[in-house]
């Protein structure tokens, strides 16, 4: 049964509009003074050598409209979450490749921008734009031609915040908990979004189904839940973990002074570990089960089978004069 979640919707952002004028061209143009008439007759010997025809009319033409189309024309990116939504406010980053790809198959990065509305100068031509929101993205293909260029793209993205809490909402510190981010499907095909994130972060992706993995400590507290993520909405969710705080102490007699320098091991009841230290009062989380605790002090090794059940923090003592083997 996959754990309850909570869901809130609230609208994004504001709408802004930018337009961007094309610059005036300026032509610049020497004179050059006639010499006074006659002029002397040169030596012939001492002139330099003929210059090499010129190129025919047409090519110069071809030249002179080939230099001016491939200078670079002034390009406005904008990002809104929705079709129907402003425009991103802050936090985008814009990347701009060339969409043929090297020798390599790799496409080359021209122009990048950490502006919400970029404005780039890029030569006309075919380019491949790619606009990351926090971990929302999306790459379409942009064609810039002389004049001005306007590019906006629809993220179509959502929001997600997470927590976690023990069965009965006892609360969990958050310094216990981080989250992992899935694409959804069986776990051969999951890709990896997001890894360790705190709880009550928010997180903006595409719109979409994901796999959430919520860890309740470093051990075997593990829940896990399908979550759906609508576009230009923020979902709450809340996990629920079946698992406890646990503290060990070897002492002499119940309720005594926990002996220093021990180490301990835990182990589920099929004989796996998941659990070693060394000290007086160690503790860690450890999911709903049946556990065997050892506590050894220099050759002495001391056992106790616990169950651990799900709720608040729960000390668990070794007695020395009770549980002991070889």
């Amino acid at each position: 049964m996959l754990p309850a979640f909570r869901l809130i919707a609230c609208a994004f952002l504001g709408f802004t509009s930018l337009s961007l004028s094309a610059a005036p061209t300026v032509i610049a143009q020497d004179s050059v003074e006639i010499p006074p008439l006659p002029r002397p007759r040169p030596d012939p010997d001492s002139l330099p050598s003929a210059p090499a025809p010129a190129a025919d009319g047409a090519n110069s033409a071809t030249d002179a409209i080939s230099a001016i189309t491939d200078a670079p024309q002034p390009v406005t990116l904008t990002a809104r979450i929705t079709q129907e939504g402003a425009a991103v406010p802050e936090g985008v980053i814009w990347r701009v490749y060339d969409s043929v790809p090297d020798a390599q198959g790799n496409m080359t990065l021209v122009a990048k921008s950490e502006q919400a509305t970029a404005k780039l100068d890029l030569p006309p031509g075919e380019y491949v734009v790619h606009a990351a929101y926090g971990r929302a993205q999306l790459s379409e293909s942009l064609s810039v031609v002389p004049g001005n260029n306007e590019k906006v793209i629809d993220l179509e993205a959502g929001a997600l915040r997470l927590n976690s809490a023990v069965t009965g909402d006892i609360p969990i510190p958050p310094t216990e908990l981080k989250f992992d981010i899935f694409t959804a499907g069986d776990e051969a095909s999951r890709v990896l979004i997001a890894e360790g994130l705190p709880p009550n972060d928010i997180v903006t992706l595409n719109a979409g189904t994901y796999h959430i993995v919520s860890h309740f400590g470093d051990i075997n507290a593990v829940v896990r839940a399908d979550l759906r993520v609508e576009a230009g909405e923020l979902t709450d969710a809340t996990l629920y973990h079946h698992a406890s705080e646990v503290s060990f102490k070897l002492v002499s007699e119940e309720g005594g002074e926990a002996i220093a320098d021990v180490e301990w091991t835990v182990n589920t009841a099929d004989g796996a570990t998941v659990f070693t230290d060394r000290g007086a009062f160690p503790s860690t989380v450890l999911a709903e089960g049946d556990y065997v605790v050892l506590a050894k002090q220099g050759e002495k090794v001391y056992n106790r089978d616990v169950q651990v059940v799900s709720g608040g923090s729960r000390e668990i003592e070794v007695l020395t004069s009770v549980y002991q083997g070889g």
